[in-house]
Order: structure tokens, then C-alpha cells, then sequence
């Protein structure tokens, strides 16, 4: 099992060599505009492109909680659009974070991870505008990723 490495930085400038997957929740509204997808849009344009025809096209593929969209942006550096989160405002239901959802995402992560011999690099997902708590995604990443064997960083933007 590989240990989760924190690091401060930004993690669209993912750290070390080979392939790179760069993990993120996005919601399930097709809304694309605060938080750190803001940071990955002024870098490629392709992750923010593609969600949005994958929402716009969802009636004939497979967008919805748990589902992931894999984008490469160069020849080493993919991202990984996962949708997390229901809706985007916090109201009688709680925060718009679905851990199920992150956990499902997460094996389908690991699974193309391994496949392209790819090391993971993610801010700490579904704790931002997802209103979610980073005590109950560890474990997930810890059980989905590390346990496999999967090299994962968490940057802390400063």
C-alpha cells in the first residue's frame, strides 16, 4: 500500500516524471465556473470543453454521479472529470458532495491509472465547493488508490 504524499503547491502543475492523471469533482449540473476548475481552465482549455459537451450529450452516454471523463492535455498529463457532487448549492439536503459517488469514480480512476502506468495528483477533491470533509475522502483514496499500489499526491494551494 502506498502511502497519500501532501505537498503544498498546485496541482495543475502535477510534480515528478512519466504519466500524470490530475483528479477533481465536478457536479452533475454541467456547471463549470468556481473553485479549482477555474485553475484548470487557464491551463487547457480540453478538460472544461469536453465536460461540457459530456453533459450536454448526456442522454446518449454516461454522465451522472460516479461517472468519469478522462482528458488528455498533453502528451504525459491527463485529467480526470469526476462527477462527485449533486447540484452546487448547500440547502436542506446538506452539502452537494455524494461520497458514494467519489468512491465509485475513484475505482474507475485507479483502474486507468494502472492501465497507463500513471501516478495521481489532485487538490483535496470534494472538500471545496462540494462541501465535503477531507476525514471521510481519505479513507476513500486510501482504499481505492493507495491500496492498489497507485502513487497519489494531494497539493494544499497556498
Amino acid at each position: 500500500m502506498s502511502e497519500i504524499m501532501y505537498v503544498r503547491g498546485d496541482a495543475t502543475s502535477p510534480q515528478g516524471k512519466g504519466v500524470k492523471i490530475i483528479v477533481h469533482v465536478c457536479n452533475d449540473l454541467g456547471g463549470w465556473g468556481k473553485g479549482f476548475v477555474l485553475a484548470l481552465s487557464r491551463r487547457w482549455p480540453e478538460p472544461e470543453a469536453a465536460y461540457r459537451s459530456w453533459h450536454r450529450e448526456r442522454a446518449g452516454n454516461d454522465f451522472g454521479l460516479g461517472a468519469v471523463q478522462f482528458v488528455q492535455v498533453s502528451p504525459f498529463t491527463w485529467v480526470a472529470n469526476l462527477v462527485g457532487q449533486r447540484g452546487m448549492r448547500r440547502g436542506s439536503k446538506g452539502a452537494p458532495v455524494r461520497y458514494e459517488a467519489i468512491d465509485t469514480g475513484l475505482a474507475a480512476v485507479a483502474d486507468r491509472a494502472l492501465e497507463l502506468g500513471a501516478s495521481l495528483h489532485m487538490p483535496r477533491i470534494g472538500c471545496g465547493l462540494a462541501g465535503g470533509t477531507w476525514t471521510r475522502i481519505e479513507p476513500l483514496i486510501e482504499s481505492r488508490l493507495s491500496a492498489r499500489g497507485l502513487s497519489v499526491t494531494v497539493y494544499d494551494f497556498d
